[in-house]
């Protein structure tokens, strides 16, 4: 099967602790890699993660909230020293543009590459990326300021090859491409050969959401039904949820009631408010209502 990982940067809230950096994960997707928000000191992160900045070409920036998208200069000018060469892409809420613009006209004159900003509505769904493998939706969320997660979805492969029945039935290579997707082979004697027969189905697509910042919301529920991998953010503990209600943050409970709702397989809680000098009651209260449950933690990994 094809790589498909989750990789956390950073995984804290808005107030900088010395345990979790700030808000930052890159999906990859056969080694070429997308990035979901950019906290400070996420090009470090980066970094410890062994992962290669020539293999990142597109970002998504959930929305407009410092520890979201502050570490966004620093790694386009890293990218400008590096003398990156191809265009990087980023897809964002209204706005990041005309608030990045000026910084980088004064810090990154010049630019040895092109930066594109791809802004999208937060109010309704959209699809606003699309390649040969992934294609990459968002999930309107509810949060202080306009705010959307993502929706990472393969697609399907083609018909796996069954080499040994191929060269039983002498198959010119001209064929395989046509068998891979979907069809009969007639041989020279006019036999039909079943396409069943000739290859085995590819493993069925995967799907990871991410749901950033956002008040406890279960009209997502539908948009991320059964997904392999959900992140949600667990900013607090049910003790807590008068104050998740006014900041439009989840608890590590309500987190779970939607992984449940939406019968994902797996829930990956983060974005920990600093109060907190260790999750294990956020984890505690998530799994006793959706047991898949893990915490989300810098350099951790996770295949989809």
């Amino acid at each position: 099967m094809e790589k498909f990982e989750l990789n956390i940067l950073g995984c804290g809230s808005a107030l900088p602790t010395t345990r979790h950096f700030a808000s930052s994960q890159i999906v990859n997707l056969r080694d070429k890699l997308y990035m979901i928000d950019c906290g400070e000191g996420a090009q470090l992160q980066f970094r410890k993660s062994k992962l290669k900045f020539s293999r990142l070409n597109s970002i998504f920036i959930s929305h407009l909230h410092g520890d979201h998208c502050f570490g966004l200069l620093g790694l386009i000018s890293t990218f400008n020293l590096l003398g990156r060469t191809a265009e990087l892409h980023i897809y964002s809420p209204h706005g990041l543009e005309k608030l990045l613009a000026p910084m980088l006209d004064y810090f990154c004159r010049q630019m040895t590459y092109k930066v594109l900003f791809h802004e999208f509505d937060t109010k309704e769904s959209c699809l606003i990326y699309e390649d040969r493998s992934l294609t990459v939706t968002t999930i309107p969320l509810h949060h202080r300021v306009p705010c959307c997660g993502f929706l990472f979805a393969e697609k399907q492969s083609l018909n796996h090859i069954v080499r040994d029945m191929v060269d039983f039935y002498k198959v010119p290579v001209y064929e395989l491409n046509r068998i891979k997707n979907g069809s009969d082979y007639m041989t020279p004697d006019g036999e039909i050969i079943p396409n069943s027969r000739l290859t085995v189905p590819a493993p069925l697509p995967r799907r990871y959401a991410y749901c950033s910042d956002t008040i406890y919301s279960p009209e997502i529920v539908e948009q991320i039904k059964e997904v392999d991998l959900l992140f949600h953010e667990a900013t607090f503990a049910n003790a807590e949820l008068a104050r998740a209600k006014e900041t439009f943050h989840s608890t590590a409970m309500q987190a779970a009631e939607i992984a449940r709702a939406a019968k994902v397989k797996k829930l990956v809680i983060g974005h920990f408010s600093a109060r907190y000098e260790n999750e294990d009651v956020l984890l505690s209260e998530a799994k006793a209502v959706f047991l898949n449950t893990q915490l989300a933690n810098e350099t951790l990994c996770i295949s989809v």
